[in-house]
C-alpha cells in the first residue's frame, strides 16, 4: 500500500476523533487520574477504542502504541507501528480549555512515515507525508524563517527543573516570548506552521513526539532530542524533543545542555 493511502485512512480517523473531542467537550467533565497524575476521560478511552478497533480491522499485520495502554497491541513483529495520542492535552480538555489535538502517525521500520495532528476547535488539520512537505487543511505549510531568537514566541512542555532554568535562559538572555501549558501536539503543528520559532518538550514518550517530528522536519525544520541528537528508530522512549525552525536550533541546544535533566 503507498504511503498516500495509509495518510487518506489517518485523516478519516483524525476527522472522527476530532467529532468526538468537540461533541463531548463540556465544562464539569467527568475524570479518573492515572497513576502518573494526568487525566483520563471518558473522550480518550472512547477515541482509543475507535482507534484500535479501525486500524486493527484495516490493518491486521500492524501494531499499535497508544497512550491509553500499556502494551503494544496488534501484530508483535509487525513492521508496521502506529502511534497515537487519543486526546494530547487531556488537562486543558478535561478543564474547559479548547488547545488539545488527537495526534496519530504511522512508523515503519523504527521511521515515521505519516503524520497527523488535529485541533477540532479550530478546524485545523495538520498533516504529513515523508518526503511531500506538510499541509494544514490542504495548504502547504513552512517553518518560519527567524534567523534568531529574539522576538520569537517558543514553547514549552512537560515543564521540569531543566525547563524552569531553561524558561529563564530564553526570556532574560534572547528576549522569546515563552508560553507553557499547552498541548506538545497544538504547539508542535504551530512549529511547523511557522508561527513560533521552536518547542521544547522534556517527555520520553513516543505518542507525544513523533507526529511533531515528521510534520516539522517535512514543513522545513528540524526535530532532535534534547542533546540536539536525531535517533535511529521512532517507535520506542525518547529523550525529549526539541523541534524548531531550524534557524534557532543550534542555540536551543546550547541553553538546554546547560541545565541538567
Amino acid at each position: 500500500m503507498e504511503h498516500t493511502d495509509y495518510l487518506a485512512f489517518a485523516l478519516d480517523l483524525a476527522r472522527d476523533a476530532g467529532a468526538i473531542m468537540k461533541q463531548n467537550f463540556i465544562l464539569g467533565m467527568k475524570k479518573e487520574w492515572k497513576n502518573d497524575a494526568t487525566p483520563l476521560t471518558e473522550t480518550d478511552t472512547k477515541i482509543h477504542t475507535l482507534v484500535c478497533d479501525s486500524i486493527l480491522r484495516a490493518f491486521p499485520t500492524h501494531a499499535i502504541l497508544s497512550e491509553e495502554d500499556s502494551s503494544k497491541l496488534g501484530a508483535a513483529d509487525s513492521e508496521y507501528l502506529w502511534v497515537c495520542d487519543p486526546v494530547d492535552g487531556t488537562h486543558n480538555f478535561s478543564h474547559g480549555i479548547p488547545t488539545a489535538t488527537f495526534m496519530l502517525s504511522l512508523v515503519h521500520d523504527g521511521v515515521p512515515i505519516v503524520a497527523v495532528i488535529h485541533d477540532p476547535f479550530m478546524d485545523r488539520l495538520f498533516y504529513a507525508e515523508k518526503g511531500r512537505g506538510a499541509f494544514m487543511n490542504n495548504t502547504q505549510i513552512h517553518v518560519s524563517s527567524a534567523p534568531s531568537l529574539k522576538h520569537t514566541v517558543a514553547a514549552l512542555g512537560k515543564v521540569n527543573k531543566q525547563l524552569l532554568a531553561v524558561y529563564g535562559a530564553l526570556r532574560e538572555e534572547r528576549g522569546v516570548r515563552v508560553i507553557t501549558g499547552l498541548s506538545v501536539g497544538y504547539v508542535g503543528a504551530l512549529v511547523a506552521a511557522g508561527e513560533l520559532s521552536a518547542c521544547i518538550f522534556s517527555g520520553r514518550d513516543a505518542h507525544d513526539t513523533v507526529a511533531i517530528q515528521l510534520l516539522v522536519e517535512e514543513a522545513g525544520g528540524i526535530a532532535t532530542d534534547l542533546t540536539g541528537q536525531k535517533s535511529a528508530r521512532y517507535d520506542g522512549e525518547v529523550n525529549g524533543q526539541i523541534a524548531s525552525n531550524g534557524l534557532v536550533h543550534a542555540d536551543l541546544v546550547e541553553i538546554v545542555s546547560r541545565y541538567e535533566a
